[in-house]
């Protein structure tokens, strides 16, 4: 049995972008996910950023497009692997991306304004009766 599944929780750190092929379009995210450490020398904490490609296609991509920088999200998907020619180098590169299968937006609603908040008479206990 094989399994190829990665689940990354992060921010974007650009808005999403729309590339257009020859035969088809998809929707590139870069998506920012956080790891620290205490440094046991220095006791400070060290952060480590990295940033991951992911590549949504069909209708996911059509909703993707709609992301913007510092959204909040959990992105689903297989890790893939493709080789690249440098244009500068002309040197072989190994790039690992994220196929995406599915996206979840972890953004917090909003605060309910004044008109919408319970008046004094409110009580939890009675809400659950």
């Amino acid at each position: 049995m094989y399994q190829n599944r990665i689940t990354l929780i992060g921010f974007l750190g650009q808005d999403a972008t729309t590339v257009a092929t020859k035969n088809a379009s998809f929707t590139a995210l870069s998506l920012a996910t956080k790891s620290s450490y205490k440094d046991k020398a220095t006791g400070k904490y060290i952060d480590h950023t990295e940033w991951h490609r992911c590549i949504a296609w069909g209708k996911l991509a059509d909703y993707a497009k709609t992301l913007k920088k510092g959204v909040h999200l959990s992105v689903e998907g297989e890790l893939r692997s493709r080789e690249r020619v440098d244009k500068k180098t002309s040197q072989k590169q190994r790039i690992w991306e994220v196929r995406v299968s599915s996206i979840l937006k972890l953004d917090r609603a909003e605060k309910a304004g004044p008109e919408e908040a319970p008046g004094d008479d409110f009580n939890p206990e009675e809400e659950a009766a």
